[in-house]
C-alpha cells in the first residue's frame, strides 16, 4: 500500500487523466456507461496503488481502450528492449569485420559498403511495410499464411506512446511501446539480411544485390516469420513451432537465402580447378575477423537477452549463460576438431565456431540447463567444421562460412527444442521439424525468384576482369588500404595465373 504522498501523486495524476479523457470525449462520442464505470474502477484502482497509472486510448471505431500500467516495471523493461536493441545493432559492425577479413584485400571497401548499406535498407523497408507484415494481427480464424496490417508505421506520431493496445495484456501483454518494439524487431530483420552479403562476396554486382536486400527485408524474412512470431501458421499448430530468438526465423531464412545466392552465383574465379581440387582462397585480415567475432558474441547478449521481452532477472540471467556458455562450447569443439583432423588448430575455424554455438543456442536458450547449452553448442561447433568441407566438396562456394553458421546451426539449434530443455518430445520435435521444413521451402523459392529475376535482367555477376582486379575498384573506384603499395598481382592460389 502506498504511503500518504504516494495517494496523493497518484489521485492527483488520475486526475488529471480524467480531466484528459473528458476533453477527448468532448470532441468524440461519450464513452457508454460500462465504459466509464471501466475507467473509473481503473482509477480507482491506481489511486489505490501509488506506482500504477492509468492510459486510455481515445476511441477512432467507438470503443474506448483503458489499462492500468505498472509504471517502474513498464520504464524498466521498456529501458531493456531499447538497450538490447542497440546490442543487435552493434553486430552488423561485427558482420562487417568477419566478412570484409575473411575476404580479399581488393574487395573490402566493398563488403564494407553493402553491409553499411543493409542497416540503412533493412530499417527503412522493414518500417515502410516489413513491420506491419511481420505482425499483421492474424485472427482466430485465419490460416496463418499471409495478412497485411497496411503501409501506416511510418505515419505513426508520438499519439501511439500511450495506447494501452501495444502495452499491456490488452495487446501484446508487452511492457513496451510501439517504437521500442519496432525498434527491436528492425534490427532482427536487418541482421537476416547481412548472413546473405558473407557467401556472395567477391563476385557480385552492387546494384541488383542492394535491389535484392530490399526484396528479401520487404517481403521474404517479416513474410516467413509472421508464421511464428506473427501469431500465423506455425504458431497455430496443435503444439506450436517454438524459436525463442530465431534460429531458424532469422538465421535460417539468412542462410536459406545465402545458400541460393551462392549456388546460382557460382564460386569465385579459381576455388574450384579443372581436375576437381580445392582451392583455398584465404581471407586478408585474421586481427578484423577477431575483433568481429567478438563484436557479434557481445551483440548476441542484447540478440537473445532481448527476445525475454521483459527485464526479467532470473530469465534474462538464464539466457546471458546458456548463450555464453554454448559459444565457449563450440569455439572449443571447431578448435579441437580442426587440431585433429586438420594436424593444425585452425583460427578461422575456431572463431566461426564460438558463432556456431551462438546461432544453436538461440532457438532454446530459455528453456535450457547449463550442462545442455555446453552440449548444444559443441555439436554445434562440431557440425560447422563437416559443414564447410561438405559445401566445398559439392562445390558451393562461401567465402566466410555463412551457410555453414546460419543454416546449419540453425536447423541444429531449432531440433533441439525438441531434444533438450523444458519443451522436449516427441510432439515437439514434430512441430521443429515441420516448421524447419516450411520455411526452408519458402524462403528457397522467394529467394531463388528474386535471384533470378535479377541474373536474367540485370546481371549478377560481375566481369572475370573485375573479379580479378577487385570490387573496390569495379564497383566504387576506391581502396581500403590506399597507402599500401597497388600490385594487382594475379593470384595463383586463386588460379588467375
Amino acid at each position: 500500500m502506498a504511503d500518504a504522498s504516494w495517494a496523493q501523486e497518484a489521485e492527483e495524476a488520475v486526475e488529471a487523466v480524467v480531466e484528459a479523457v473528458e476533453e477527448a470525449a468532448a470532441e468524440v462520442a461519450p464513452p457508454t456507461a460500462e465504459e466509464a464505470a471501466a475507467l473509473a474502477e481503473a482509477e480507482a484502482a491506481a489511486a489505490e496503488a501509488g506506482d500504477y497509472s492509468v492510459e486510455y486510448a481515445a476511441p477512432d471505431d467507438g470503443d474506448y481502450s483503458i489499462a492500468i500500467v505498472d509504471t517502474p516495471k513498464f520504464t524498466i523493461d521498456n529501458l531493456w528492449i531499447c538497450i538490447a536493441g542497440c546490442l543487435v545493432f552493434i553486430m552488423h559492425l561485427g558482420f562487417a569485420m568477419v566478412e570484409s577479413g575473411l575476404t580479399r584485400a581488393k574487395n573490402t571497401v566493398n563488403i564494407l559498403f553493402k553491409n553499411s548499406m543493409i542497416i540503412c535498407i533493412g530499417f527503412v523497408t522493414y518500417g515502410i511495410m516489413g513491420f506491419n507484415l511481420h505482425y499483421p494481427g492474424y485472427g482466430d480464424d485465419s490460416a496463418g499464411w499471409f495478412a497485411f496490417a497496411g503501409f501506416g508505421f511510418l505515419a505513426q506520431g508520438s499519439e501511439i506512446l500511450n495506447d494501452p493496445s501495444l502495452m499491456t495484456s490488452s495487446g501484446y501483454g508487452l511492457d513496451m511501446t510501439a517504437y521500442a518494439d519496432f525498434f527491436f524487431q528492425a534490427m532482427f530483420c536487418a541482421t537476416g539480411a547481412t548472413i546473405v552479403c558473407g557467401s556472395v562476396a567477391g563476385r557480385i554486382k552492387l546494384l541488383p544485390f542492394l535491389i535484392f536486400i530490399t526484396f528479401f527485408t520487404a517481403i521474404v524474412y517479416p513474410l516467413v516469420g509472421s508464421w511464428h512470431w506473427g501469431g500465423g501458421y506455425l504458431n497455430k499448430m496443435d503444439t506450436a513451432f517454438y524459436d525463442f530468438a530465431g534460429s531458424t526465423v532469422v538465421h535460417s531464412v539468412g542462410g536459406w537465402g545465402a545458400l541460393v545466392g551462392a549456388i546460382v552465383l557460382g564460386p569465385r574465379l579459381g576455388k574450384y580447378a579443372s581436375d576437381g581440387t580445392i582451392q583455398p582462397i584465404p581471407g586478408h585480415n585474421m586481427p578484423l575477423v577477431t575483433i568481429g567475432v567478438f563484436l557479434l558474441w557481445f551483440g548476441w547478449f542484447g540478440f537473445n537477452g532481448g527476445s525475454v521481452l521483459a527485464a526479467d532477472a532470473g530469465l534474462v540471467s538464464l539466457v546471458l549463460c546458456t548463450t555464453t556458455f554454448a559459444a565457449a562450447a563450440g569455439g572449443l569443439a571447431t578448435a579441437i576438431t580442426s587440431w585433429v583432423i586438420g594436424g593444425k588448430p585452425d583460427l578461422s575455424m575456431a572463431l566461426n565456431g564460438i558463432l556456431a554455438g551462438l546461432v544453436g543456442i538461440t532457438a532454446g536458450a530459455d528453456q535450457m540447463a547449463m550442462w545442455e547449452a555446453v552440449l548444444i553448442g559443441a555439436i554445434a561447433g562440431v557440425l560447422v567444421y563437416f559443414s564447410v568441407l561438405l559445401l566445398d566438396k559439392l562445390k558451393i562456394d562461401d567465402p566466410v562460412g555463412a551457410v555453414s553458421v546460419h543454416l546449419t546451426c540453425g536447423i541444429w539449434g531449432t531440433l533441439v527444442v525438441g531434444i533438450f530443455g523444458d519443451s522436449a518430445g516427441g510432439a515437439q520435435l514434430t512441430s521443429q521439424i515441420i516448421g524447419i521444413v516450411v520455411v526452408g521451402i519458402a524462403t528457397v523459392i522467394l529467394s531463388a525468384i528474386g535471384f533470378l529475376v535479377l541474373k536474367f535482367t540485370l546481371g549478377i555477376r560481375v566481369s572475370e576482369e573485375e573479379e580479378i582486379e577487385g570490387l573496390d575498384l569495379g564497383e566504387h573506384d576506391m581502396s581500403a588500404y590506399p597507402d599500401f603499395q597497388q600490385t594487382f598481382i594475379k593470384s595463383y592460389h586463386a588460379r588467375e595465373i
